[in-house]
């Protein structure tokens, strides 16, 4: 009898428990669907994806050219660790290959930007046609399995491949994130703001991936950089699967079909903040392969100079990203001139590099080209979206696919060709070459200017009115709308009045749809 009532209990709490865990899920549920908090976790989820992508970019720097090193002379059970009489050896900077490794070195840092350029035009396409949320799904899982296999790789062929892998994940991940914030940020300022932050976190993944490395590399082993940064991309994609449930959407079938990349392309309009974008790119893409070496011949730098040249950069990235999203609040219809104004300071820093004798003398300039490359990412990557709102179709995978073609042209140069140019032709001719390509590009983005006052010339509004909807996403449009004209109250109570009502409803939304607020 006391076993029976002590199983009752028993029951009880289970049932209890049971209660308690389902109305926790169910409003765990129910505020994850908040569009706001959905909004904000998502710009969250895209932030870890562009941060762990140029991460694994970077952490290989301090790590591949000892790591080659040590394969060749095949010593890798017995890397000097130890040190020798002078001291802990220390991989913060970059060892020195022979030419023949320095040529697959530079062939294997490319390789990624090689193959996401190659990939983006596809992957582009792709997203205009099943939505963001499934390619962001399918980019962090190619790059979770590029990040194992660099771990557990003991060999230039195996290298290669994951360091490729990355570059089929990133073209996915990198523009469907975008893409995605774009979509989900639909007002022009916070669209601005969503996208500096996002920026933000590429600059950081970038500046502090080196040291991370090399000191992970140094006192523990390979495997551990990028074993961390596995674990870190694996809880990204769960919280993707928790938060977007990418499987369980249906609307995508009827989403509205985008304008095809290569009309985007031929857009002069596009094109000139491509070719921006590639521009602003190049000076960082260039040195980042070549700076080391010119520090240890002309200023004798030593490995944690080398290894930390580019951190103090991060701090004024930030800060011009920060600034570029003030100012484009206050002052939407300058954009071009901010873009205009960075490619000139990277310009000006690129310029003065070579006059540098000292580490301190060095920051200066460096801090200049980040600090431009900021204004120009943060005024012209919202563009590209605003020139899609009133020029094509609201569907954004493909003009970033196009974004992200620009930042791969120079990031695919860069290991390869800025080799061959400080040798043939000299550090400083590369330098001024660079600097001399943002200025003369400055001046091109006058064309821009008169962006912000172009308006859609046949609205979406518009097309629903004529034509009637005709699938899913369509009929929830006219839904919304109608539902907002609904509740707009007539004010002569007749209900033609009623429909004029909604007609300017509707009419002041598609102007403030198609400007800068």
């Amino acid at each position: 009898m006391a076993s029976e009532g002590r199983a009752g209990l028993a029951r009880s709490a289970v049932e209890k428990l049971s209660d308690a865990v389902g109305e926790k899920t169910k409003r765990l549920g129910s505020a994850l669907q908040d569009a706001p908090r959905q909004r904000r976790l998502i710009l969250v989820i895209v932030c870890v994806a562009l941060f762990l992508d140029n991460m694994l970019y970077m952490v290989i720097v301090p790590i591949i050219p000892d790591y080659i090193n040590t394969l060749r002379s095949g010593q890798a059970e017995t890397r000097g660790r130890e040190g020798n009489a002078s001291g802990t050896k220390s991989v913060l900077g970059p060892t020195y290959p022979t030419e023949n490794e320095d040529i697959k070195i530079g062939v294997l840092f490319a390789s990624k930007a090689i193959l996401q350029l190659l990939v983006n035009p596809l992957s582009g396409t792709f997203i205009d046609r099943v939505g963001y949320d499934l390619p962001l799904l399918i980019g962090l899982t190619v790059m979770f399995l590029s990040t194992v296999i660099f771990a557990l790789a003991e060999n230039y062929a195996t290298l290669f491949a994951a360091r490729s892998l990355q570059g089929l994940g990133s073209a996915f991940a990198d523009t469907s994130g975008i893409a995605m914030i774009a979509d989900k940020y639909t007002e022009e300022s916070e669209r601005s703001r969503a996208l500096g932050i996002a920026l933000a976190f590429i600059s950081f993944g970038s500046l502090v991936a080196p040291p991370f490395g090399g000191v992970l590399y140094q006192f523990a082993n390979k495997q551990v950089p990028f074993l961390v940064l596995a674990c870190i991309c694996l809880l990204d994609g769960l919280l993707l699967l928790t938060v977007i449930r990418p499987f369980s959407s249906r609307a995508r079938e009827n989403m509205p079909v985008g304008t095809p990349i290569h009309r985007l392309m031929v857009d002069p309009y596009i094109a000139v903040v491509a070719g921006a974008l590639t521009t602003c790119n190049i000076p960082l893409a260039f040195l980042e392969p070549t700076i080391a070496t010119w520090m240890k011949q002309t200023m004798h730098a030593s490995e944690w100079q080398m290894g930390l040249t580019w951190l103090p950069a991060f701090f004024p990235h930030v800060l011009g990203v920060y600034i570029t999203v003030q100012l484009a609040a206050r002052y939407p219809h300058l954009q071009w001139f901010y873009g205009a104004l960075g490619m000139a300071i990277i310009g000006a820093s690129s310029c003065t590099v070579p006059a540098c004798r000292t580490f301190g003398q060095l920051v200066v300039p460096l801090c200049g080209i980040c600090f431009g490359i900021a204004l120009v990412d943060t005024a012209l990557l919202p563009t590209l979206a605003f020139l899609v709102d009133v020029r094509h179709v609201s569907v954004y995978g493909s003009v970033y696919a196009i974004a992200d073609i620009s930042y791969s042209v120079a990031y695919a140069l860069g290991p390869i060709v800025a080799g061959q140019i400080v040798h043939s032709l000299g550090f400083v001719q590369l330098n001024l070459g660079m600097g001399l390509a943002n200025v003369l590009y400055a001046p091109v983005l006058l064309f821009l200017r008169n962006v912000c006052q172009m308006k859609a010339s046949h609205s979406e509004r518009n097309i629903l009115l004529e034509e009637g909807p005709k699938g899913l996403y369509d009929t929830i449009r006219m839904e919304e709308r109608q539902g907002r004209g609904k509740s707009l109250p007539p004010p002569g109570g007749v209900e033609g009045d009623s429909v004029d009502s909604y007609h300017r409803d509707a009419s002041e939304e598609d102007s403030s749809d198609y400007e800068y607020s």
